[in-house]
């Protein structure tokens, strides 16, 4: 970000596209923030959205001397970075280098609206170098739209709303897990196709727990044999994969009793479970304490 930008000391600059919203934190603030342990190894110094922007072109020959964040949600536009152009359309996303030069623009024809956020702090260069990992092969569309767009609008109504410590705190953590759910995407949000056996078995169990398989039949569903597949379970999960499944049920039915008026025998009907009594005993094994107990404790 250019300096003379940083050191205007007012919260919303207007720069002339209809709806558009944008803070940038003076410099005092920025100063406050450098001592606040809990967010000053990562906190944003400017964050927009520009709605429709075909104006919006930004050309620094000597880079920015922070991270710029840009998310587009409609529209298109291009960055070119060392000789490299990339192109931007709804739903993708890019993190251009500190200290590189850039230059970004809107298409004249298909103008985006997109986010944009300056951010620094020693953890800035941690989660770049994550980034990075795989460049070439990186995916830049990014699933769960909503859950995006809502953290942007979040961090910037709140930053709106002053520059108090507790605010910075809280929109600088909310920036952490904006970016982090972006930097690990594929991860939080895997395909079904990329999920290994055992994912793809606990996905499969986390589906169906009102069902009763056995380990032959959750083998099956993942084309394996008993012997690798429980053999891969109990490497990555430290369990046998039926004793997981059961578990899954009994963290289920604690949500069960402790949010409906279910009662145990419905609780038991509704996670495939024929035997009562054994499911108490299993409940008791797992939660150290009877259903009822459970029940009784958490209601009041």
């Amino acid at each position: 970000m250019n300096s003379s930008l940083i050191s205007l000391d007012y919260r919303k600059i207007k720069e002339g596209f209809a709806g558009q919203e944008m803070v940038i934190l003076p410099p005092s603030i920025r100063k406050t923030i450098t001592g606040n342990e809990l967010i000053k190894r990562l906190y944003v110094t400017a964050i927009g959205f520009y709605p429709h922007s075909s104006q919006y072109n930004r050309d620094r020959k000597l880079g920015s001397n922070q991270y710029i964040l840009l998310y587009c949600i409609k529209g298109q536009g291009t960055i070119l970075l060392q000789e490299k152009e990339i192109t931007i359309s709804p739903n993708t996303w890019f993190i251009i280098p500190k200290h590189v030069a850039h230059h970004f623009k809107s298409s004249a024809d298909d103008p985006w609206s997109i986010y944009w956020v300056h951010f620094t702090g020693d953890h800035a260069d941690l989660l770049y170098s994550q980034y990075q990992e795989n460049e070439e092969n990186r995916d830049r569309m990014l699933p769960q739209m909503e859950k995006h767009t809502r953290l942007f609008n979040e961090i910037l109504a709140i930053m709106n709303r002053g520059f108090e410590r507790r605010e910075m705190e809280i929109a600088n953590i909310k920036f952490f897990e904006l970016i982090s759910s972006m930097i690990y995407h594929k991860e939080i949000y895997p395909k079904p196709e990329e999920l290994d056996p055992v994912s793809s078995s606990i996905q499969f169990m986390k589906e169906n727990l009102n069902a009763v398989y056995s380990v032959q039949e959750l083998a099956n569903k993942q084309h394996s044999s008993v012997s690798h597949y429980s053999r891969l379970f109990q490497k990555k999960i430290g369990s046998s994969p039926i004793y997981y499944f059961n578990q899954l049920k009994i963290q289920r039915s604690c949500g069960y009793l402790y949010l409906t008026d279910k009662t145990i025998k419905e609780i038991c009907k509704e996670l495939g479970f024929n035997d009562p009594y054994y499911f108490s005993r299993l409940f008791k094994k797992v939660m150290g304490i009877s259903p009822a107990k459970y029940k009784m404790k958490y209601k009041k």
